[in-house]
């Protein structure tokens, strides 16, 4: 496990591609972290112990690791049950985050059951909760989560009005106020000038993903630039 003190007030690049992506491969995930590493990102995101074993190989930084997986009775998909919890820790990833909405997890279990599951089987493993509401991010600090992340703000129905950035990004600024635990900003995160600014209102550390690892998503903010 590396020492995970080394992302604060750094940059973490998320380094995923789903199936249906272009660039979905471990091998190419490993490169994309080489080239995030050597533009300066002091942690990487990854999906799947695959993915995690192939950048590991390739980097030395922290990685937080999550398993993106769909079940028919959940809308739950990052990290949803203990199956992607061991999947994880196999990889030894240093952080695992889930989602911590209010959503029901897969066989109606809730985030509390859930929490208390992976703490009371793996009691040193560093969990990072994956929030879409200042509610759920009380919450899951109250839990006891060792991160408090925004991932999810605007990716649910009870945030879909939000974005993280509205009113001076309002939303992180009342969690810092609150939270007990680490504070990382990430979602709709895009500009150098929104890291910056959540960095100078005092996360922990900053996750930016499609802005720097997803050509076609990139591509298509220059296309859409030039059709209007």
């Amino acid at each position: 496990m590396k020492n995970v003190e080394s992302v604060h007030k750094k940059l973490i690049v998320s380094c995923q591609a789903l199936p249906h992506e272009p660039l979905h491969s471990s091998y190419i995930m490993g490169r994309m972290a080489a080239a995030a590493k050597e533009g300066g990102a002091a942690g990487i995101r990854a999906n799947t112990k695959e993915d995690i074993a192939e950048i590991k190989k390739n980097v030395d930084l922290p990685v937080i690791g999550i398993v993106k997986r769909d079940y028919p009775d959940s809308q739950v998909f990052i990290t949803p049950t203990m199956k992607e919890i061991e999947e994880l820790v196999e990889a030894e990833t240093d952080i695992i985050a889930l989602d911590a909405t209010c959503r029901t997890r897969p066989d109606g279990q809730s985030l509390d059951e859930f929490y208390r599951e992976i703490r009371e089987t793996y009691p040193e493993q560093l969990l990072m909760a994956d929030c879409a509401t200042l509610e759920e991010a009380l919450h899951a600090d109250e839990l006891g989560f060792d991160f408090i992340g925004t991932t999810l703000v605007g990716y649910t129905q009870e945030s879909r009005e939000l974005k993280i950035e509205n009113n001076d990004f309002e939303l992180i600024r009342k969690l810092l106020k609150e939270a007990k635990h680490k504070v990382i900003a990430e979602g709709n995160i895009n500009t150098p000038e929104k890291v910056r600014r959540v960095m100078d209102l005092g996360v922990y550390s900053v996750v930016v993903g499609s802005a720097i690892t997803r050509p076609q998503l990139i591509t298509r903010t220059f296309v859409e630039a030039l059709e209007a």
